[in-house]
């Protein structure tokens, strides 16, 4: 099963950057078949594109699944096109599925396309198929950071203060298009198609309350979301565990 390091310069950063791909022998690269479902997997605040292979089998999950996974890199973006930085949501959502589609045989299809990721990552993936949900039929979010302006409140080192700031700029986060609150409230009643979401984070997560959240707005819209919180931490032996959970939800076409 091959796993490419795909090294590229990226026209949205100005910069040569890197993805790592997962390519099942059971997808259409090798089975003949004319296109692959893709999982979009995001990775967290710490890590980079290769922490997914490093510290979890998703190689031996996405095999048995026949499903192409795309990792990209975004450095502590926040998945945005930053205040003070590097335009990584353009980066993501624009660039990334072009380059993607470019190099390999993959469906473009709703029904065959998701995103998914891990803390920093789980707050991306929501973002993404609540922003374009015309494209993701499903998007999980593991330990996500799901509320990024009370996140924010509570941080207290000066550093990571201004990173945010880099990030976000001054203005407060609530009730713009980088609040997964409000725009789950916008999409409510929307006729539109709306993306399946899954939602897991551990009981002992520092973000479990901002989980919590999430859920309680979700729940009072129209959105289909399953949640599933249980006795955990934020480490990669509860991200290991789940991410086999959101392979088997997924609605992956045979």
């Amino acid at each position: 099963m091959p796993l490419l390091k795909c090294d590229f310069f990226s026209e949205a950063l100005m910069l040569s950057t890197s993805m790592t791909v997962i390519l099942p022998k059971k997808s259409g690269e090798h089975s003949g078949r004319k296109s692959s479902p893709v999982l979009y997997l995001l990775h967290g605040y710490s890590d980079d594109h290769t922490a997914w292979t490093r510290r979890t089998s998703i190689e031996r999950y996405a095999e048995d699944m026949g499903i192409v996974v795309v990792m990209p890199q975004v450095d502590h973006s926040y998945y945005t096109d930053m205040a003070s930085g590097n335009r990584y949501w353009t980066f993501l959502t624009e660039e990334i599925p072009n380059t993607v589609h470019s190099m390999f045989h993959l469906s473009e299809k709703r029904e065959d396309n998701f995103v998914a990721g891990l803390s920093m990552g789980g707050y991306g993936a929501f973002k993404w198929a609540l922003r374009y949900p015309e494209k993701f039929s499903a998007a999980a979010s593991l330990s996500g950071a799901l509320d990024v302006s009370d996140l924010l409140d509570r941080v207290s080192d000066n550093d990571r203060k201004k990173e945010f700031i880099q990030i976000f700029g001054e203005q407060p986060v609530r009730g713009t298009e980088n609040d997964l609150l409000e725009l789950i409230k916008q999409g409510n009643g929307a006729k539109q198609l709306k993306p399946m979401l899954y939602q897991s984070c551990g009981t002992e997560d520092f973000l479990y309350n901002d989980n919590i959240t999430f859920k309680k707005v979700c729940e009072e819209t129209d959105y289909k979301l399953e949640t599933e919180f249980e006795p955990g931490d934020h480490n990669w032996g509860y991200w290991d565990k789940k991410i086999q959970d959101v392979l088997n939800w997924l609605p992956i076409q045979n």
